[in-house]
């Protein structure tokens, strides 16, 4: 397994495990491989003109991308277990860990990741167990003729992206605590990221040291670095196509909670100045 940080902002990174190889798909566990052949037929349900099914995928993208770029990113490592199962060896070796290193500085990677790992896991345990037990209330819709049960169906589903989301950041926090990191600032990301940064920060200078630009990215605000298109770089950059997705749902929550925070902070900056102007 390879980790990669991708700062989406200057306060804000995506982190990304490369999923199991193909070759590897006989040690895929009984519940891996019904995920499997629920994203199978998915994309063939994807493929429906029209009827239930087209409307059902509709729905159900739009559910998907309101789904926090957090989960989805601890959904991409797997269990410790399952990585185990991979490799008996596991633990005894560090895993590389990919990012930037003019855009994040490299001794502040572990807080950064043990933050990621911790913060979110009180929220997906408790998400995981209202969503599994509130399924059986819903199962009376199944009895239904012709009619999917919908509200089944998506309490089943969150709660197994919460459960594959708590055990992702279980399995980070492990490798934090047990110091199997090995940060490695990927001259490729560093070059993508210079033009990025000096953008973002409106600097002209690209070949500033990685050392001087990282401490501008930590003295700025919060800024959106990435773009659209970025993100097919990024997965072909780091030969993991499922990246691109992911970067791209990102890169659109990240500048959508930007633009809310701004027009937070302008209508507090007309109040105040409502005040001011009243006394």
């Amino acid at each position: 397994m390879r980790l990669f940080i991708i700062p989406i902002s200057t306060r804000r990174a995506l982190i990304y495990a490369r999923p199991l190889r193909r070759e590897h798909a006989k040690d895929l566990s009984i519940l891996d491989r019904i995920t499997n052949k629920a994203a199978e037929t998915w994309a063939k349900w994807e493929e429906a003109d029209k009827g239930w099914k087209k409307h059902l995928v509709l729905w159900g993208n739009r559910v998907q991308q309101r789904i926090p770029y957090e989960e989805w990113g601890l959904k991409s490592i797997p269990s410790l277990n399952a990585q185990r199962r991979l490799d008996e060896s596991y633990g005894s070796k560090k895993i590389d860990v990919l990012f930037p290193g003019n855009a994040i500085k490299t001794e502040k990677l572990q807080s950064m990741l043990y933050k990621i790992a911790t913060d979110r896991q009180d929220l997906h345990r408790k998400r995981m167990w209202w969503s599994f037990i509130a399924c059986p209330i819903t199962a009376p819709i199944g009895l239904i003729p012709l009619v999917p049960n919908i509200p089944f169906f998506y309490l089943a589903y969150r709660g197994w992206s919460h459960w594959r989301a708590l055990n992702g950041s279980k399995h980070l926090e492990y490798l934090v605590e047990k110091g199997l990191l090995n940060p490695i600032s990927l001259p490729a990301l560093e070059r993508l990221y210079a033009k990025r940064v000096s953008r973002a920060l409106k600097k002209s200078d690209v070949e500033q040291p990685a050392s001087s630009m990282v401490e501008d990215v930590e003295k700025s605000d919060d800024r959106l670095l990435l773009r659209m298109d970025d993100a097919k770089k990024l997965a072909s950059m780091l030969e993991a196509p499922e990246l691109a997705l992911e970067a791209e749902r990102a890169i659109i929550q990240v500048e959508e909670k930007l633009q809310q925070d701004g027009a937070s902070r302008d209508q507090d900056v007309k109040k105040d100045s409502h005040k001011e102007k009243d006394l």
